[in-house]
């Protein structure tokens, strides 16, 4: 545990020492846009708009989402207490104008992320294919902004992963029931 731990910072402190870039700027926005899973709503939205797999795939993300949500945010936060990351060392450049006061680990921003992006996935794999890489550049963009180590966001990700795959015992995919997907 310790060495991970270890690890977690080294790689947290690496992040931290990369040079100023235009990258700054967006990776914070893209954290900000992730605040309460505005982003996934947002996109939710917008694939909700026709019947069909990109519905009920949004459906499924935004429920899984807000069920990783509650055992991220209410259970898993709680239990292992770990504190943010110091700030001291970040470019000022990357800081959030409102950084969080909540724990750390695992990262409630990447678990919303996977949970969606997987729960989308699993009925149009293709639309979570297209969105896998901006729930990565969430992911990252709290480690880029100092506000996770990056074990929480692989912790995050794993929890929401996991909650939207379990989502498919209880409510099955189109495919399961037999029908073609589009």
């Amino acid at each position: 545990m310790r060495s991970t731990r270890n690890l977690d910072a080294r790689l947290h402190s690496f992040v931290g020492s990369l040079p100023t870039s235009p990258a700054d700027r967006w990776l914070r926005r893209l954290s900000t846009a992730a605040d309460h899973g505005t982003l996934w709503i947002l996109i939710a939205l917008v694939l909700g708009a026709r019947p069909g797999p990109l519905r009920r795939g949004a459906l499924r993300g935004v429920g899984s989402m807000a069920l990783t949500s509650a055992v991220v945010n209410a259970v898993l936060k709680r239990a292992f207490g770990r504190v943010r990351p110091d700030l001291a060392n970040l470019h000022t450049e990357r800081r959030l104008r409102r950084e969080p006061g909540s724990l750390s680990f695992p990262s409630g921003h990447a678990g919303s992320a996977a949970a969606f992006v997987t729960g989308l996935a699993l009925e149009s794999p293709v639309a979570g294919a297209v969105l896998a890489p901006v729930a990565l550049g969430v992911g990252y963009s709290r480690v880029h902004v100092g506000v996770h180590y990056p074990g929480d966001v692989l912790a995050g990700f794993a929890v929401g992963g996991a909650v939207a795959a379990a989502g498919r015992h209880r409510w099955r995919t189109a495919r399961d029931d037999g029908s073609r997907p589009r």
